[in-house]
């Protein structure tokens, strides 16, 4: 959690500050809006702002909203001034705060913005089934190991377990072991002393030490060198570690939670990771299913999406047809929830109007299918498999579909409904069926998903062969056409610069390849 707190707040920041930072929350502190706003627009950013009541509440509020910065605002000032609460709220504030500062409030602002920060949105049986097992476990001390394909959220259940803990208001310090460099691992997870070697002009307290009370997850275990993996061994058995540099010991009491997306016990038996401490960590194990295995979790974790960048990026309220829909519970989604979140932010920048349809959904090939996976693309016959393939490049009309009834979680089965904030559960008004299934409906979807992906070896093999640069422009210039010619939203969805695209597109048309033309709106600007 990062707090960014803006002025003076009566002279009580300091009393503030320490509350938050007690509670796990990184402070800084600024004393202008102009100031607030330029930290923001850093990569630092901040999760939370707390503002001077007497500063101009409303024209930061604008400000953000103008540039396109989605962040909460609380107002905080004396307990007794009414009409500045009043005001404050009015302007946008999310919550108002008295002061002198209470631990127990600023405590609840700050649990409250890290949950909604940190949802998890899910209604299908399987995964309920998994966050019951999280919840369960939390209240102890146990490390937990947490498994899963990449994407499917694995720091968010590190970050659920923590939050339904007994350490919920220490800190919660994530490290992600595949991100950092072996010989700068050691320091970050142990810390070091001043002059351990060269470059270290200060002391430095490690993760270990920063996560003290707390919980440490340790992201990526699977990736850490086996010479690494004997020192956290110590460390989790002694419950002490060692700066580089240092001769005393320091205790530490952590909760640790591990997650890989690989499976460790292989990785035991090739002799990668340590069976001494895959044993240590292994306490508890909390496997994520993969968004294939979860179905009914698709129409609500997109509508999330669509809502998210929708207001990231300044739209109107935006709803997937049913058709779009169908696409996206007919694809094998081997990226899990990141790829969904990629695909519905694509949706919202390709999209016109308020309604998201097929043309706006783009989809990963067939070729990433996981081996055997019973889902698969969008069948070639299918009214939606070819968007642009109508006169000018305009959707056909497609068949009506049907369609499905909301998954409810059967009463027999126990799994709460509501957990306030988190908001996963069941949706609404939906009826069950045999065994919580869906009651009608999904016949079209359970088609699709039935066509198997048998182009998946026949498409792989065409590219063998062919050159990087080749299967790139083809890429590039497929892109383009499918956003008519409009390079902005190409080169977002490539995940390239403008300016990388149009010095591709200038190499391209040099060796005289047909290149799609400015889409009409660039037209007009230009």
């Amino acid at each position: 959690m990062r707090l960014l707190i803006v002025g003076t707040l009566e002279g009580y920041i300091t009393a503030a500050g320490k509350i938050a930072m007690k509670r796990g929350a990184k402070v800084s502190h600024t004393d202008s809006i102009e100031g607030a706003l330029t930290a923001l627009r850093a990569a630092a950013g901040a999760d939370l702002v707390m503002i001077d009541v007497k500063l101009d509440i409303a024209t930061f509020i604008d400000s953000l909203k103008s540039e396109r910065i989605t962040i909460p605002v609380v107002a905080c000032g004396i307990g007794t001034d009414a009409a500045a609460a009043v005001r404050a709220i009015r302007a946008g504030a999310k919550e108002y705060l008295p002061l002198p500062p209470n631990a127990e409030l600023i405590a609840a602002v700050l649990e409250a913005v890290a949950e909604e920060s940190h949802s998890i949105v899910c209604s299908d049986p399987a995964m309920l089934a998994t966050l019951r097992l999280a919840e369960q476990v939390a209240p102890s001390d146990a490390s937990v190991m947490i498994t899963g394909e990449s994407g499917t959220g694995k720091e968010l259940m590190a970050r659920f377990i923590h939050r339904k803990s007994r350490r919920a208001n220490e800190p919660f310090v994530a490290v992600n072991c595949a991100a950092i460099p072996e010989n700068l691992l050691e320091s970050e997870l142990f810390g070091h002393e001043k002059g351990a070697f060269t470059g270290a002009v200060a002391r430095r307290l490690g993760k270990f030490e920063e996560a003290n009370n707390g919980t440490l997850l340790l992201d990526e275990l699977s990736e850490m060198h086996p010479r690494l993996q004997a020192k956290l061994l110590r460390a989790i058995q002694e419950k002490e570690i060692d700066r580089i540099g240092s001769s005393q010991p320091v205790k530490v009491n952590v909760r640790l939670i591990a997650t890989s997306n690989r499976n460790l016990e292989a990785e035991v038996r090739s002799g990668n990771f340590r069976e001494d401490l895959y044993f240590r960590l292994n306490v508890f194990s909390v496997a994520i299913p993969s968004l294939r295995e979860r179905p009914a979790d698709i129409p609500m974790i997109a509508e999330h999406f669509l809502k998210k960048y929708a207001e990231a990026n300044g739209l109107g309220d935006k709803r997937l047809t049913e058709d779009a829909l169908l696409m996206l519970k007919a694809h094998h989604w081997r990226g899990n929830v990141r790829e969904l979140e990629n695909t519905m932010h694509r949706a919202v920048l390709l999209s016109r109007g308020e309604e998201v349809g097929p043309e706006a959904i783009m989809l990963t090939s067939k070729m990433l299918a996981p081996e055997g996976s019973a889902q698969a693309s969008i069948p070639s016959d299918s009214p939606v498999a070819n968007p642009f393939a109508g006169p000018g490049g305009t959707v056909p009309a497609a068949a009506p579909v049907q369609p499905a009834a909301p998954l409810v979680v059967p009463p027999q089965g126990g799994l709460p409904t509501s957990y306030g904030p988190t908001s996963y559960g069941p949706p609404k008004g939906g009826k069950p069926g045999p065994y919580g299934m869906p009651a009608n409906g999904g016949a079209a979807a359970a088609a699709a998903a039935a066509s198997a992906n048998s182009g998946s070896a026949a498409g792989l093999a065409a590219l063998i062969g062919r050159t990087v640069a080749d299967v790139e422009r083809d890429l590039i210039l497929e892109t383009l056409t499918h956003c008519l010619g409009n390079r902005t939203h190409a080169a977002n969805i490539l995940g390239i610069s403008i300016r990388t695209l149009r010095n591709k597109l200038k190499q391209y048309g040099d060796e005289g390849r047909s290149v799609p033309a400015p889409g009409n709106d660039e037209r007009a600007t230009a």
